[in-house]
């Protein structure tokens, strides 16, 4: 039976404390919306995945994790994506040019649908929201000023019931950018 997974990276748990106090303040306002119970997270992509295939994507999303180095990255600003109706947190120009290839390396070797891939990294505060409740969350939250390491891949399943995700798995980097091949002696 195929699961619904995405594979994301996760801030600090006091980035995740920080973020979930703020979408408790949004909450607090204009009650239930899309995304209000979800961890912080940078969404890379999602699947759909048997438990065979799930192996498969989790012996890719190791070898990749080996190969990245841990970065600092830099939330800097508040923003939101009228059309979708999404309101976020940003991380800074250097920031994304740090995580956007980083998230390029893990979609190709996912082979990760465009459709289900994020091209812009950020942090969702709220999904499906209203325009007044967009200018409510503008009005609301005018900075941030957050930083974490991002130095593992987080591989999560969707629960149907809870309608969340969970993690199922973590892969730290390994700083490795490109393994070495040992040769082996033959004799």
């Amino acid at each position: 039976m195929e699961k619904k997974y995405s594979v994301v990276f996760h801030p600090s748990e006091d980035g995740i404390e920080v973020i979930k106090k703020l979408k408790l303040e949004l909450f607090n306002i204009i009650r239930w919306y899309g995304s209000c119970n979800s961890v912080a997270h940078i969404t890379i992509g999602g699947f759909k995945a048997n438990e065979n295939q799930l192996e498969k994507y989790r012996q890719k999303l190791s070898k990749i994790a080996d190969t990245l180095t841990p970065v600092q990255i830099y939330l800097d600003h508040f923003d939101a994506y009228e059309e979708s109706r999404a309101f976020f947190i940003s991380p800074s120009e250097d920031s994304k040019i740090n995580l956007k290839p980083m998230m390029k390396k893990i979609q190709e070797a996912l082979q990760i649908s465009s459709k289900d891939r994020s091209d812009d990294p950020h942090i969702s505060i709220g999904r499906n929201l209203t325009p007044e409740n967009i200018q409510i969350a503008r009005d609301l939250f005018t900075t941030i000023n957050m930083d974490f390491l991002c130095d593992a891949i987080i591989l999560r399943e969707f629960d149907p019931i809870k309608k969340q995700y969970f993690i199922l798995e973590t892969f730290p980097f390994g700083s490795n950018p490109q393994p070495e091949l040992i040769q082996g002696s033959l004799f």
